[in-house]
């Protein structure tokens, strides 16, 4: 009985966590093999500047969660050197919002990874601008100069749309949370709502890099709403171990 039991604690997805906010105690994270602290800057390209705590963006704790007041182009994040594997992962979070009667007219990325922009080496999701309803989509970019060489805009270049699972209709509402899980591992990511699979991306070929010392989990660019429960593993959860997160 020993070495089944080793197994299925090998298989527990408790043992793969390597970070979790629930910001239930505050907005620093519960649990994290690197850096707990959330942190402020005026921009992402002023990260130097960066200080512990909320700062200056207009989000404030309720209930439990993280309530982003108003359109976010200030810097909230945490740090992925050590919180997140580069190569293969899970992210688990949630979302409470009306993406029609809350959102800015732009574009709004809840949750983002890279050290750069949002199409070189990163991993997001985002609701759209200009659809009824807005599409909510999962991006994944590898490194801009080796998939867009000359940077094309990504209404002009079909590679981009490529790289995006796209859900044309989305459950998020006021009354309830929306849970969002994001799957990789090299070449590939899959998105899943409410434990449901919506998508697998295409392969990607290019490489995948990160400065570790740079590279942030970066909060709520252009969101409003609530989020909660940012929940990172060191590995791809199986579909029945997703259906089990709460």
């Amino acid at each position: 009985m020993i070495l089944p039991l080793l197994l299925l604690l090998a298989a527990d997805p408790k043992q793969a966590l390597t970070f979790r906010a629930t910001f239930d105690k505050g907005p620093d994270a519960d649990f994290a093999k690197g850096d707990k602290s959330i942190y402020f800057a005026p921009s992402y390209k002023d990260q130097a500047s960066a200080v512990k705590g909320l700062g200056q963006a207009p989000v404030a704790l309720e209930n439990g969660a993280l309530r982003f007041k108003s359109k976010h182009t200030t810097a909230l994040f945490f740090k992925i050197q050590d919180n997140v594997n580069p190569t293969t992962g899970t992210i688990s979070f949630k979302l409470k919002l009306d993406p029609a009667l809350d959102l800015p007219p732009d574009y709004v990325d809840p949750i983002q990874f890279t050290d750069k922009a949002y199409n070189d080496s990163a991993l997001w999701v985002d609701f759209t601008k200009d659809e009824k309803p807005r599409l909510f989509r999962l991006g994944v970019f590898g490194e801009l100069k080796a998939w867009n060489p000359t940077n094309i805009p990504p209404d002009k270049n079909p590679k981009f749309n490529e790289r995006l699972v796209v859900v044309k209709n989305s459950p998020f509402s006021r009354e309830q949370w929306t849970h969002i899980v994001i799957t990789y591992a090299t070449g590939t990511a899959s998105l899943y709502i409410n434990g449901k699979l919506q998508g697998n991306s295409s392969p990607i070929t290019e490489p995948f890099t990160w400065d570790l010392a740079k590279a942030t989990i970066r909060l709520g660019v252009n969101y409003a709403g609530l989020m909660d429960d940012i929940s990172i593993y060191n590995r791809v959860l199986t579909p029945k171990e997703i259906s089990k997160l709460k």
